[in-house]
């Protein structure tokens, strides 16, 4: 049953400092950012997760022993996860394949039940999120849809407090905000309140590539969608809520430069923010560098990135991904995902122990390591088979070296040879071993092959 007393935590929510950016190019511009990360679960959706759960409190929609339900990229369901929890309700959210592990983690670990589905499927599709969702709240008795996308106390909860602060936070001296659209609720709240106050201010909109928002806001037209790996912006519809009226300029960046920028915001400012906070600083720099006389720019640090730690700031998912570039060779190191000449390579030596080769494969997510001498040259490889011969009879040999359970008659593939030979060694159940007379390149796996095949699709 709810709690009668507000828990504290909810106090916390709002109020977000506005900081310059100071260490990129911003053309004649200054261009603040409003870390939403600071809110205590981690985001902007900590913000309409308080205002649904009231409003709904408020007029009878959900009463004590009711369950929330939601579908969710990811942020919304932790807002709504914090307040529901920390209110004493069932938590039910049905979230998209491609959202963060971390996001997923999080989540479970409030004890909400989480619910995943294809990301690859739209509107109107039966496994399609937001239709799981109100499915689930038909079936689940006392339940209340949150419905982020038609609930008007998604942009009210901006209009009524994220728009007054950042008004307050600017001394009423503002030029232009960019911002993103999921729901839409932030870019409607916003141009509620700034069309009171300040009626010639700017919306400037940033989407991810494929997305079809930014094109509609341009031309009137509903285009075809595409797919994006960023998290929580973007549509393959226009939300009921969304009030596009104030939008100016609207830019498609793609997944490379939002994560990418999201990338150079840790390095440049020491801000950590996760992918969507990438796509709005590409926008936001874009707009600021084209200006010919000086403005003054808001936008948002939308959560922290330490729900992306496994994507944006991975460098092997980076690279699976095709995100992050590297040398090309126009031969079978480019399927290599780790490179031993990137020094990347997760290796083992010979007379390392079972132990290490198998706690290694399970920090790096490997089924089989390399085992070099000295970190240079190859004299076998090892896998999970191995150690498992080897040791399924007395856990204590783990304790035996690499050299006593590895394969020391290597098959090896030189660069040049054709994705038909590789195919032909991985079909026989083996590791690809890529070596010439320069040396060892790295293995390549049938996952590997499998993600170049998917990133050769058009």
């Amino acid at each position: 049953m709810p709690n009668d007393s507000r828990p504290a935590v909810l106090e916390l929510i709002g109020n977000t400092p506005l900081v310059r950016v100071s260490r990129f190019d911003t053309g004649p511009c200054t261009l603040f950012l409003k870390l939403e990360s600071q809110n205590p679960g981690g985001s902007i959706k900590d913000r309409i997760g308080l205002a649904m759960i009231d409003a709904a409190e408020r007029d009878g929609r959900l009463r004590p022993g009711g369950t929330i339900v939601e579908a969710t990229a990811g942020n919304t369901g932790l807002g709504l996860a914090l307040v529901g929890r920390a209110k004493g309700y069932r938590v039910v959210l049905v979230v998209p394949d491609k959202m963060s592990t971390e996001k997923v983690l999080h989540l479970k670990a409030m004890g909400a039940e989480v619910h995943i589905t294809r990301s690859d499927v739209g509107k109107g599709h039966p496994e399609y999120y937001q239709d799981v969702a109100a499915r689930l709240a038909q079936e689940i008795p006392d339940a209340f849809f949150a419905d982020q996308f038609n609930n008007p106390a998604n942009p009210l909860a901006h209009e009524c407090s994220t728009a007054p602060e950042i008004w307050a936070q600017t001394q009423h001296d503002l030029d232009a905000i960019v911002v993103g659209v999921g729901s839409a609720g932030t870019l409607t709240g916003l141009t509620r309140f700034f069309r009171r106050v300040q009626p010639n201010l700017v919306m400037v909109l940033a989407d991810p590539l494929g997305s079809v928002v930014a094109e509609y806001s341009r031309s009137g037209t509903l285009g075809t969608p595409g797919s994006w790996a960023v998290e929580g912006i973007g549509e393959d519809f226009i939300p009921s809520i969304a009030d596009l009226s104030s939008v100016r300029q609207a830019y498609s960046i793609s997944d490379e430069e939002s994560f990418d920028h999201a990338r150079q915001l840790l390095r440049a400012e020491g801000i950590l923010g996760g992918s969507s906070t990438g796509t709005l600083l590409a926008a936001a720099l874009r707009f600021c560098r084209e200006q010919t006389e000086p403005k003054r720019v808001v936008s948002f640090v939308c959560d922290t990135g330490t729900r992306y730690l496994s994507k944006v700031y991975n460098d092997q998912w980076m690279t699976d991904q095709g995100l992050l570039q590297r040398k090309r060779y126009g031969d079978l190191r480019d399927l290599i995902a780790r490179r031993f000449e990137d020094g990347r390579v997760i290796s083992v030596g010979p007379d390392d122990t079972l132990l290490t080769a198998f706690q290694r494969m399970r920090l790096a997510d490997v089924s089989q390591l390399p085992v070099l001498v000295d970190g240079q040259r190859l004299v076998g490889v090892i896998d999970e088979s191995d150690i498992l011969l080897g040791v399924h009879e007395d856990a204590s040999h783990f304790r035996m070296t690499v050299a006593s359970a590895m394969t020391d008659k290597l098959e090896t593939l030189l660069p040049g040879a054709s994705l038909a030979e590789l195919e032909v060694v991985l079909d026989r159940g083996l590791v690809a071993i890529i070596a010439d007379a320069s040396g060892f390149h790295g293995l390549i796996t049938r996952v590997d092959m499998l993600n170049h095949l998917r990133r050769s699709l058009s």
